[in-house]
Formats: structure tokens, sequence, C-alpha cells
């Protein structure tokens, strides 16, 4: 049943691998690298196949790296709907520095989108049968992507009764709210950019989702404040949920982690509370591995337990 579908519009094939030190001018051994397939949406999917709900996953794909990100997809046993392009998917490097243990994140260019590619993603999410019950959108916009790309997105979503839930940001993420949206997942950053606000505390934060709740555009805004947690505000209804305590080893998928735990706990029913709440516990186990290896369910089931027990 494709009750939930993920939109990826820069996807990527993250490569990663350690070596023992980094020194110029030097040819460095490496270990044997890893291939992960990633972007926002993509990511999404991947962790909520760890959580044993299934989604299906929208994405441009081109090129050997698009074949590429489609058969690693296939490995993990995640739906898809590849829309093909004609420039090839990109590929980011991540590398490990094993002596100080410090991560370095390569990020290649975006790739640009084409009209046309626009259009069928537009029509395949449109006749998507049967229609699905969320929809997610995560992830940077990539070139070429018109700036009311995502608002054509939420109009398709009100027509079909899905729940939009979307971790962007810049014009496209304005012209989403401004149509109408479920759910908004910002940093403090993107926050900022969408209210004008600046953001410099919890009190800060509180005025700003307020003032996009207030505009009745969005029902539910997450506010992902890292180290410090996360901010959750509706309605009738804010809280601030501090982060468990944890060894952070990477924050790679923190945020995409975070993501499918409150796309979890919408799909399960779980109230506010309880769905912030796995979805800070994602994101925080996520950053217990290193590299693009998202969360371990265990970990996951331990934190929410940890993070659940707040509630009064």
């Amino acid at each position: 049943m494709k009750h939930i579908i993920t939109l990826t519009l820069s996807p990527v094939v993250d490569k990663s691998t350690t070596v023992d030190k980094i020194e110029p001018d030097q040819k460095l051994s490496c270990d044997q690298p890893r291939f992960e397939p990633g972007g926002g949406g993509i990511n999404v999917s991947r962790g909520l196949k760890r959580l044993n709900v299934n989604s299906v996953a929208v994405f441009p794909s081109g090129g050997l790296t698009g074949q590429l990100l489609q058969d690693l997809l296939k490995a993990e046993r995640i739906n898809q709907l590849p829309v093909l392009t004609e420039n090839m998917t990109r590929e980011n490097f991540i590398v490990m520095n094993r002596s100080i243990h410090e991560e370095y994140r390569f990020g290649m260019p975006a790739v640009e989108l084409l009209p046309k590619e626009e259009r069928e993603i537009l029509n395949v999410i449109k006749n998507l049968s049967p229609k699905p019950k969320f929809i997610v959108v995560s992830g940077s916009m990539p070139p070429g992507a018109s700036d009311d790309f995502l608002a054509k997105i939420a109009r398709i979503a009100r027509q079909d009764e899905a729940r939009l839930i979307v971790d962007t940001s810049g014009e496209a993420l304005k012209h989403a709210v401004e149509e109408g949206v479920f759910m908004l997942k910002p940093n403090q950053a993107e926050l900022s950019k969408l209210t004008g606000i600046d953001i410099k505390d919890i009190a800060s934060v509180e005025e700003a989702t307020r003032q996009i709740i207030d505009k009745g555009k969005c029902q539910v805004v997450v506010v992902s404040l890292g180290s410090d947690g996360a901010y959750i505000a509706s309605k009738d209804f804010s809280e601030h949920i501090a982060a468990p305590p944890i060894e952070k080893q990477s924050t790679v998928g923190a945020g995409d982690s975070m993501v499918a735990g409150m796309v979890y706990g919408c799909e399960k029913g779980f109230d506010l509370r309880q769905m912030v709440r796995m979805g800070i516990a994602c994101g925080s186990a996520a950053t217990m591995n290193r590299g693009p290896e998202l969360f371990q369910k265990a970990d996951v089931e331990k934190l929410y337990q940890q993070l659940i027990s707040q509630i009064k």
C-alpha cells in the first residue's frame, strides 16, 4: 500500500571511507569505500523501513550514479518510483580521519532539474493509485526547480486529502507554506528566513512558530534545535523537548531520521507529544553512528522510552 510517499529532488549516492590521517601532497590509503543511498526523502524512506513501515520513494535518477542509487535502494527493499533524468545523479564523499576522530563531508553541487523532468515528477505524484495518506518532501531544492514547485505539490496533497510534511528551505518553502501544509520541520536558520524573526533563544522560536501557526496555513511546526532537542507548536499546544544525553559520533542523516520518526508517529496515530519524541529519538539515535548509516531500531526504542517518561 502506498500510504506514505517520500519525494527527494536532490538525491545522492554517499560514498564514505576512513583514513589513518590526512596530510597534504601525500597519497592516502583509504579503507574499502561504502556506498549508501542519500537525500532527504530517500533517508526518510530508509528510516521508516528500519521502523518496519513501508513507503515509496520518488526521486529523479540519471546516469550510472542514478542506476547505482536505484540498486542500493532495491538492496534495502525500499519501494521506489524513479523519474529518469538527462543529468547524472550526484555523488557525495565522506572521509573519517581515524587519528583525530574528525569527519570531512564533501558535498557535490546539486544536479539541475529540467522543466520536463519537473512536470514528470508532478505527474507521478498526481497519478498515484491508491492516493497516499502522507506526502513527505525532504531535502534541498535543485537548480532549475520552479519556486512554486512545492506549492503545486501542496495543491495535489490537498486535492488527495493527503498530509503534506515539508523539510526544505528557500523560496520553495515559502510558497509551500502559503499554499498550506500539514507539518513543517525547519531548523533555526530556516525558521528565521521564513518569518524574518532573529532566532536567538526559545522565546524567539516560540514567537516565530506562533506567527506561522496563526496564519492558518500550517497545522504543526517542529523546529530542530540540534543538541538542544526540538520545539513543537500547533494551534493549541507548544513544548520544548530536550535531547537525551548521548555520545555523538556523527550528524549525517540526523535530520532526516527525525522526520522519519515523526512520520512513523503520525502513521501510527501518536499524539503530538509522542510523535515529536519519536522524531527526537530517531534523530538522536542517528548521531550515535558514524557516516550515513542512520539509526539502529534498538537505540530508538531505548531513547524513546526515556523521552516518553517525561510526559506528565
